[in-house]
């Protein structure tokens, strides 16, 4: 099989990722923080290095970073624990609904206030304004993606940053697709709440999440629990990561997250972003030459767009064509993509659409192989 499904989770993981994970079970198997004796201390002391290389990726301080089972549990915490009652915050209409659900959410409980914001692809200054315009004397956040997981289109995320910034917003942004593919610095790119996957293109394990903040100890947290520190209080503790890690840690995920950001780290994000984009140009380039395929973005270029790529063909459900294609061996994702807005934006929310998505170890002839199976797929729709 022929994996081209990245953005849901990269595949396969480094070798060294793997064997990260076992030392979890083999050598590292004590729980870190909660006791005394040396096998935990080692424990905590690998845990660590792990929190000091996320904050190290992303430019952020040790103590700020958070882990968490995934991004949609960061994006959680950050959005739960920041708003307060008749706050108001303001997503983009690309967003995952790992930012859309609990926003709305909330809105129904009458607990915060929301609006969508308009994401030009072609024209960052009228994405900012779009932005610009929805923000009232109640707003508190702005929430968005960095880039969208469907059609790959990216954010202008510093000048967002620079809007919040002029305004005294908090700004948080879901990195679940570009962390580990884009150089993402917190302070340059004045980010407030940094939430990100370990399982994408960190090439982590599954059930690893990293949320980075300076403002974590502000957070209501999303539950109560045990920390290892603290423990005569009642309340949870106010310092960080403490007050947002409740209970134990996932130690084997977290080895293995280590590893896939040295992975990330001696192959060069810029490095990684170059190589997926130009088997993603050559596929874009082959499927707007089929007749009956049907691209949804302007255009695929570097410093725009994401190595994702979404398409359908003519008289097929998106679902149908990636079944086909995995009958001709090829991994692919149909459907909605956890993502209606987005599908709503570009008038796929009936149709859904096929995404082609692009990890490190990816090829070229790979890429030429799958748009053969595409075009087979299609010429088979037209008989």
């Amino acid at each position: 099989m022929i994996y081209f499904d990245n953005a849901a989770t990269t595949f396969p993981k480094p070798r060294r990722v793997q064997q990260a994970v076992m030392s979890g079970f083999e050598r590292y198997g004590a729980n870190p923080g909660r006791s005394g004796h040396k096998l935990s201390m080692d424990t905590a002391l690998k845990v660590y290095d792990c929190r000091e290389a996320a904050a190290n990726l992303f430019s952020g301080q040790v103590e700020d970073v958070i882990f968490t089972c995934n991004c949609t549990h960061a994006l959680n915490t950050a959005i739960k624990g920041c708003l307060d009652p008749g706050d108001h915050v303001i997503i983009s209409d690309l967003e995952h609904n790992s930012v859309l659900r609990p926003v709305h959410a909330m809105a129904a409980r009458d607990e915060a206030t929301y609006s969508v914001a308009e994401v030009d692809e072609d024209d960052d200054e009228r994405t900012v304004e779009n932005f610009r315009r929805l923000i009232t004397a109640d707003t508190k956040l702005i929430a968005c993606t960095h880039g969208s997981n469907v059609f790959g289109i990216r954010l202008p995320i510093e000048k967002l940053g620079r809007l919040c910034a002029d305004y005294n917003l908090f700004f948080l942004v879901d990195a679940a697709q570009t962390a580990g593919v884009v150089e993402i610095g917190m302070e340059r790119c004045g980010i407030d709440f940094l939430c990100t996957a370990g399982h994408k293109s960190l090439y982590g394990p599954s059930g690893t999440g990293l949320l980075l903040s300076p403002h974590g100890s502000r957070l209501r947290p999303l539950m109560e629990g045990g920390t290892g520190s603290f423990s005569a209080d009642f309340d949870m503790p106010d310092v960080t990561p403490d007050r947002l890690e409740s209970g134990t840690v996932n130690t084997c995920g977290i080895l293995g997250l280590m590893a896939g950001i040295n992975f990330v780290n001696e192959r060069g994000i810029d490095r990684l972003y170059r190589h997926e984009m130009r088997i993603g140009r050559e596929i874009d380039r082959r499927l707007r030459r089929m007749d009956g395929v049907r691209m949804y973005t302007n255009s695929f270029t570097e410093g725009r767009s994401l190595p994702v790529i979404a398409f359908n063909i003519e008289g097929i459900p998106s679902e149908e064509v990636t079944e086909k294609l995995s009958d001709l061996g090829f991994a692919l994702r149909g459907g909605l993509h956890c993502a209606p807005l987005s599908h709503r934006k570009m008038g796929t929310l009936e149709s859904g659409a096929a995404r082609i998505s692009i990890g490190a170890f990816n090829t070229e002839e790979q890429a030429e192989r799958l748009c053969w199976a595409i075009s087979r797929v299609r010429g088979r729709s037209k008989r």
